[in-house]
């Protein structure tokens, strides 16, 4: 039963007050954000304001709110902005530097002379993995072991070339020496 229709002549502001609630889940599922929702039903209860003294049967102000809130939706749908301008040159990011060839070869030898330093299976398989670009499927099958071996391996070398003090004192000198931040994947 809608507010006011025990004898009391029902106002725009207690009908907002007593249905706000259920009309804003109704915008709600018109619409994913909850900011939207509510200026949604912002709008629509500015058009029922509006028409309100030319609605006759105050027990259908649900389904006029429903149906503001339905066409409004559906305006705004149809209007999106094209968030798109013609202009006469490109906004083009400018261009990140160029890492240094130099440096960064120097990261990868490195590197390598820390993957020498693992145990010849350990090495074999970080040169299968991350050199030849295998999958552990792949490493598993080319070393005759599993693939559960294949990962074990793996992480205990990455962690030994990890904890590698040499590898770490060559990428920071590297790192200090250069403009660029170098970063060991591991």
């Amino acid at each position: 039963m809608p507010p006011g229709s025990g004898g009391s002549p029902l106002t725009f502001t207690s009908y907002v007050e007593a249905r706000g609630p259920v009309l804003l889940r109704t915008a709600r599922s018109l619409t994913a954000n909850p900011s939207d929702a509510e200026d949604l039903l912002q709008t629509a209860l500015t058009k029922t304001y509006l028409a309100w003294e030319r609605i006759e049967d105050h027990r259908a102000l649900d389904g006029y709110v429903r149906r503001a809130l339905v066409n409004t939706r559906t305006s705004q749908w149809r209007r999106r902005k094209v968030d798109e301008f013609s202009c006469d040159e490109l906004p083009e990011p400018d261009p990140l530097p160029a890492p240094d060839p130099a440096e960064q070869q120097a990261v990868r030898d490195a590197m390598w002379r820390a993957v020498l330093k693992l145990p010849a299976r350990q090495r074999a398989m970080v040169v299968l993995r991350y050199y030849e670009d295998l999958s552990e499927m792949q490493t598993a099958r080319v070393l005759g072991v599993s693939v559960g071996t294949v990962k074990s391996a793996v992480s205990r070398a990455l962690a030994k070339l990890r904890e590698d003090p040499q590898l770490a004192a060559d990428v920071r000198a590297e790192a200090a020496a250069g403009p660029q931040e170098t970063r060991l994947a591991a």
